[in-house]
């Protein structure tokens, strides 16, 4: 391996918000193989300590533990789609189709505004009660959910569930880190991305049964053995590495307040702009203005905190800030596939809505086994480039779908698909791994937090971005369309994608191009989000990450 670095790594899911017609407003969608976990900077000093006598991570936890992690990987991949089925049943008990959008903006704030919260109590008090406190926040959402009896107050319990879904998304992925020696690391993630992919792709399915056949509610009443059983493994089995109390101080409760109210504003307005408002009304800049200005507020709180829960270093530090961005980008460049592949295999290729899942998730197949295999190039080539080369690879791959044939056959996104998986796995693991790497316990649970948050906020600009643009592209081929009988207005385009035997039929292959064109141009900007990811690493990214010697194999 390269003289320096070393790794392990933590796939993550995330929630998909789309937005507009073909973004199909707002909309749950787990994130395959996300990153999570953390990064580093340069330099031993302020790296926070270490277990003494130790390396961290050193020995293998007991197969109980193990488990338990990857229980709570897939109850969190699980509750990101399974609602997504069942929404028709949910409205027609309870009311509310106006609104039940929240059911998933209202988790995806909550999991994401939490992030850092959760991620620097961890290195205050220890992983296992934040890991605990989430699991039992989580169950007890998930109980409330079931009996809701209206939708405001499912959507209340909703955000209570992704309140406990913040503490187990990090928490698991620091503990990957905490509790494997780095050699074993690519093993662990890659069983991690696999539970999480499996769990997403079958949550859908999971969701639809359960509500066809039994009841919506059994499908928040089927987590509460799950998270119990999770509960009790970790109660009983983990136990965590022996560190020193040396960073242990004052929670900084302050500023995780004001980092609440920012990214709750902040993503409140990408979530809904453009969906329930237009950009630029009121609510809309009202609320960007708000964020701008409780950043603002979070930047003096935590300038004054003694131990932040967002400290400058994350920023200040080349390894963190490179991965922070690197990782953002990728949240963004995934709303590409993750939200308009489905729409374009649908209303351009004319499947059905199971067989247009499958042709994205074959993602999901690529990406763990090239994440557990890029160990073998990173050991030799180095951190830096071999994400440089994935990323790298999969700008090519995303500017490929830009070149397919219209009309096409499924195989030919199927393999985009499955070609981008496995660029992204090169890409992402490596960075995650030799990150984690440069920092020790004491920061290990915040670092991976911000990596975190990074790819979550960039999601959510990505959903509002795109679905920008892809409904700017359809609104203006309708507007110079050379035929009548067209959709007068973005509101009737899902109607008539639905529905295209009500049209014409020249109409209807007008609007299936016009389709067609708007998640091209959705791909060329994830192309560019690629390009920009692959800059960030080559001008700002160390080419050797600074490795803490415990990190350093032999």
């Amino acid at each position: 391996m390269t003289s320096g670095e070393s790794s392990g790594g933590s796939p993550d899911g995330t929630s998909a918000t789309g937005s507009g017609a073909v973004g199909a407003g707002s909309a749950g969608g787990a994130g395959v193989a996300g990153g999570a976990a953390v990064a580093g900077g340069a330099g031993a000093a302020g790296s926070g300590t270490h277990a003494p006598g130790k390396a961290a991570g050193a020995g293998k936890p007991p197969a109980s533990v193990v488990a338990s992690l990857m229980l709570g990987m897939a109850l969190v991949a699980l509750d990101s789609t399974v609602v997504a089925t069942a929404v028709p049943q949910i409205v027609g008990d309870l009311g509310g189709f106006s609104v039940f959008s929240w059911l998933f903006s209202g988790y995806l704030l909550a999991v994401t505004v939490t992030l850092p919260v959760y991620g620097k109590l961890s290195d205050t008090l220890g992983r296992k009660p934040v890991l605990l406190f989430g699991i039992a926040l989580f169950l007890v959402g998930s109980l409330l959910c079931a009996l809701a009896w209206n939708m405001a107050a499912l959507i209340a319990f909703r955000i209570v569930q992704g309140l406990g879904g913040g503490a187990l998304q990090g928490t698991v992925q620091t503990l990957a880190a905490d509790l494997y020696p780095l050699k074993d690391r690519p093993k662990i993630q890659a069983r991690m991305s696999s539970v999480w992919a499996t769990s997403a792709v079958a949550g859908p399915a999971l969701g639809g049964l359960l509500a066809a056949y039994a009841h919506w509610r059994w499908i928040f009443l089927i987590n509460l053995p799950l998270a119990a059983l999770a509960l009790w493994m970790v109660a009983r089995h983990l136990t965590e590495p022996v560190r020193s109390p040396g960073r242990k101080g004052p929670v900084d409760w302050a500023g995780a307040l004001s980092i609440f109210a920012c990214g709750g504003v902040l993503l409140l307005a990408l979530v809904q702009g453009g969906v329930a408002w237009p950009w630029l009304s009121a609510p809309s800049l009202g609320l960007l203005g708000s964020s701008a200005l409780l950043a603002a507020l979070v930047v003096r709180v935590e300038r004054r905190a003694e131990e932040p829960i967002l400290p400058g270093w994350v920023w200040r530090r080349r390894t963190i800030a490179a991965v922070n961005l690197a990782l953002g980008a990728l949240g963004l460049l995934m709303v590409a596939p993750m939200v308009f592949v489905p729409t374009y295999a649908q209303s351009v290729l004319g499947l059905d809505p199971v067989a247009a899942g499958l042709v994205m998730s074959v993602m999901t197949l690529s990406w763990p086994i090239s994440a557990a295999l890029s160990q073998h190039v990173y050991r030799r080539i180095g951190f830096r480039n071999s994400a440089a080369v994935g990323i790298s690879l999969a700008a090519v791959i995303l500017y490929s779908f830009t070149l397919l044939p219209h009309p096409g056959a499924p195989w030919q996104p199927a393999l985009v698909m499955l070609l981008l998986g496995a660029a992204l796995g090169l890409f992402q693991l490596p960075l995650i791994i030799g990150v984690q790497s440069t920092v020790g316990w004491a920061e290990r649970g915040t670092t991976t937090a911000s990596v975190l948050f990074s790819r979550q906020v960039g999601q959510s600009v990505g959903a509002a971005l795109f679905g920008a643009v892809a409904n700017a592209t359809i609104a203006a081929r309708l507007t110079h369309a050379p035929m009548p009988g067209l959709p007068d207005s973005l509101d009737e385009v899902s109607k008539a994608l639905d529905q295209p035997g009500l049209l014409p039929q020249a109409a209807s292959d007008y609007l299936r191009d016009a389709v067609a064109t708007a998640v091209d141009h959705v791909f060329l900007g994830a192309t560019f989000a690629a390009v920009a990811a692959l800059l960030v690493l080559l001008l700002m990214a160390p080419r050797k990450f600074p490795v803490l010697p415990e990190h350093r194999e032999e």
